[in-house]
């Protein structure tokens, strides 16, 4: 936030412990980057790009902005290449293609995230990358959902994006669109990617109390006027592109979690 008197800034990581009132503040003169590539499959990285796994650093030279631009409609290909997710109900009645973006969305335990992991473990031995982005989640679910991938075998292709409920908000927030840049890499080559949000409501939280804190007006239930945006942006970057820019894809399935089956809320609505 750029105001007359100050400027509002957002923290990513956990290190906050040096930074004191007082502290010199610079520029990088860059924006948010993080490492995109082959280097990440089996791979789980936090909001930032940065391994938590314990299988030691990600050896790669290719970093990408986190926000950018999605492809305007000349570079746009029509949907016409089945995406299977291995659910005879899903793949018959209503069947997803390469580039689409479904939404999943119910109430808390009603096999959400089984959906999605479903359709993660189905590609196993297709071209397609798989990225699973867990926001504000357990840490121990988290963990059951790399163990479940790891089991099936589809770690070999997936890439898992983890911000979890104990970390800050701005990384809640941002990791979203470090898994969509991680995904658009492969869709800007040529090949073919599936990306997960579970859920995108916990972002709308996170990036409530991030406006908040940074005195933007809120809205109805305190949303900010842009949380629309916040999703649309992110959705938008999900698609199928032109053959001249190689006939990528990238699909993506949002989970939004419903209060008592009220999918006229005001996140749900939105999404």
């Amino acid at each position: 936030n750029l105001e007359e008197d100050n400027v509002g800034a957002a923290i990513f990581g956990e290190d906050n412990e040096n930074i004191k009132e007082g502290s010199t503040v610079k520029r990088t003169g860059r924006i948010v980057e993080v490492p995109v590539g082959r280097a990440l499959i089996g791979r789980v990285v936090d909001a930032i790009g940065q391994p938590i796994d314990g299988k030691g650093p990600i050896t790669t030279d290719t970093y990408s902005k986190v926000e950018i631009k999605a492809p305007g409609i000349v570079q746009r290909k029509s949907v016409h290449e089945p995406m299977q997710t291995g659910l005879k109900a899903i793949d018959s009645m209503v069947p997803i293609g390469r580039g689409q973006r479904e939404l999943i969305i119910g109430d808390r335990q009603t096999g959400k995230t089984a959906v999605a992991m479903d359709t993660i473990i189905n590609q196993k031995g297709g071209d397609v990358v798989c990225i699973y982005v867990a926001i504000g989640q357990k840490r121990s679910t988290v963990a059951q959902v790399v163990s479940k991938l790891t089991e099936h075998g589809a770690m070999g292709y997936t890439i898992v994006v983890a911000a979890t409920a104990s970390e800050s908000a701005p990384l809640q927030f941002i990791a979203p669109y470090t898994g969509v840049i991680m995904g658009e890499f492969f869709r800007d080559s040529g090949k073919h990617a599936l990306i997960v949000y579970d859920d995108l409501s916990k972002q709308a939280v996170a990036y409530r109390q991030l406006s908040l804190l940074l005195r933007r007006p809120p809205g109805r239930e305190a949303y900010p006027g842009d949380v629309f945006y916040l999703h649309s942006r992110l959705l938008e970057r999900a698609c199928k592109v032109s053959d001249e820019l190689g006939a990528g894809s990238l699909t993506a399935l949002p989970i939004i979690e419903t209060h008592a089956g009220d999918v006229s809320a005001y996140i749900p609505t939105n999404v």
